[in-house]
């Protein structure tokens, strides 16, 4: 992991440290019986697919409020708690299956904390995810160049000198379905090796090598 790579973990963390510390203090307010251990921030996961991907931490958990408070009680507490704390607080009426919610809203740092209580039910839901971030940098520079070309070798036809796979862009992994909720599937023309399978991500090939319908890519070559 480079530098770069390293600091957004670290910043990413301390975002993840942040937001449960937060959600630990209107949890432990605002509802009874509380169970810290199903609280838990994990791993960041991909928050979306853009290139390179970015990723957040996020966690969720439910509580009961109190017998005695009501939900507007349960969520006037919540946009106190958190503007105390510096966040940014909206409030909402939203229908779900035939239950009316009041849902707290809070914004802080690109995180996001959600606090939704009714009267239709005891239970109190607590949705929290910190803003994403670039893990990894983006991907290298080509490989080769006609420049940069090796004395008896061509572009690799099939990446262009990039030496990563083409079908996957270097990820090992395509999308099955397109948009921001689209699900991964492994690349099977690469096998997940991330690289060109042509040239093993050389991105340059040895004209010596090449076989005749190889060098149909290459018209120039003709001419020698």
């Amino acid at each position: 992991m480079d530098g770069t790579s390293r600091a957004a973990r670290e910043e990413l963390d301390r975002l993840g440290r942040s937001l449960r510390e937060q959600m630990v203090v209107l949890i432990t307010d605002l509802t009874v019986r509380v169970h810290l251990r199903r609280l838990s921030i994990g791993e960041p996961k991909v928050a979306d697919e853009s290139d390179p991907s970015r990723y957040r931490c996020s966690a969720v958990y439910q509580g009961d409020r109190p017998a005695s408070v009501t939900a507007a009680g349960t969520a006037s507490r919540a946009v106190s708690l958190l503007r105390a704390a510096g966040w940014e607080v909206t409030v909402s009426q939203e229908d779900d299956d035939g239950l009316l919610w009041t849902v707290v809203v809070a914004h802080r740092d690109g995180s996001t904390v959600r606090v939704l209580t009714s009267d239709d039910t005891p239970a109190v839901a607590f949705r929290g995810q910190t803003r994403a971030l670039v893990l990894h940098p983006p991907e290298p520079a080509p490989e080769r160049t006609p420049e940069t070309l090796t004395p008896g070798y061509v572009l690799c036809y099939e990446c262009d000198g990039l030496g990563r796979c083409p079908g996957c862009g270097g990820r090992g992994w395509v999308l099955r379905t397109p948009g921001p909720s689209g699900r991964r599937s492994r690349c099977a023309e690469c096998a997940t090796r991330k690289v060109c399978p042509i040239c093993r991500g050389a991105g340059q090939l040895a004209i010596f090598d090449l076989s005749t319908y190889q060098r149909g890519y290459y018209p120039e070559l003709e001419q020698d």
